[in-house]
């Protein structure tokens, strides 16, 4: 058997998920076709005779075969080419709308976030930084960290230059060290207290939270409530989380 099937047939095996060869056989091809590729022209062969973009979706079929409630995709079209690459998250998304499989989609690229998921948890050196509807996140950010990563995507404008609105930092602040937000080092609004105090989850929307000390205005919210803010885990929902 060569390898391209023995990673399908693998897991069927391992968890006992079928009763015979022809019933495994079935739920491999639908698992394929689910993926947008043709059984007879994926199985029986070896890696290198598969592209890249089948390559991927044969792991992505993979993991349908187990029939899970939550799929977690980490980067899962960074090797994939352009043209490639809107198909697989067009087929992502299928499982969510069509399946009612929840997904956690963990990358750095925004604009593949943008495109997948409902929700989005932007990360900082593994701490939140903002939570939410990716809609408004990605849009109107509200911490600096998200504004520095939205200002990094490029725009279809050759009159606008890449960071122009970017405020600077000094060397001395870029070297200072600090026990309260992570950030505090790049960024240019920082204040005494976030040097020294840890912000917690300012509630700035019904659907939105950031951790910074520019939105203390707004109620704390409190941890208990973060699911009401992110509905990663409800059935057919997606999220995101961008790490630096």
């Amino acid at each position: 058997m060569c390898s391209s099937d023995l990673v399908l047939t693998t897991p069927l095996r391992n968890f006992g998920m079928y009763q015979g060869p022809g019933e495994a056989r079935k739920r491999i091809e639908e698992a394929l076709e689910m993926v947008g590729l043709r059984p007879k022209e994926t199985l029986g062969r070896y890696p290198h005779q598969l592209s890249g973009g089948q390559r991927q979706r044969i792991m992505v079929a993979r993991a349908l075969l187990l029939r899970p409630r939550i799929i977690m995709a980490d980067e899962p079209v960074s090797m994939v080419d352009a043209s490639l690459r809107a198909t697989i998250l067009d087929e992502l998304r299928k499982l969510t709308s069509e399946f009612g499989i929840s997904l956690v989609y963990i990358t750095h690229d925004l604009t593949t976030a943008y495109q997948v998921c409902d929700d989005i948890v932007v990360l900082y050196q593994g701490t939140v930084t903002e939570v939410g509807s990716v809609e408004k996140v990605i849009r109107d950010p509200q911490h600096p960290y998200t504004k520095l990563l939205v200002s990094s995507i490029p725009l279809p404008d050759r009159s606008q230059r890449w960071g122009e609105d970017d405020a600077l930092i000094t060397e001395e602040q870029a070297r200072r060290s600090t026990s309260g937000c992570r950030f505090a080092p790049r960024c240019a609004r920082a204040m005494e207290e976030c040097w020294t105090n840890i912000p917690p989850l300012f509630r700035v929307d019904p659907d939105r939270a950031a951790s910074c000390f520019l939105r203390k205005d707004a109620p704390v919210l409190p941890s208990e409530q973060v699911g009401q803010v992110l509905k990663v885990m409800r059935p057919g929902g997606a999220g995101n989380a961008p790490a630096a």
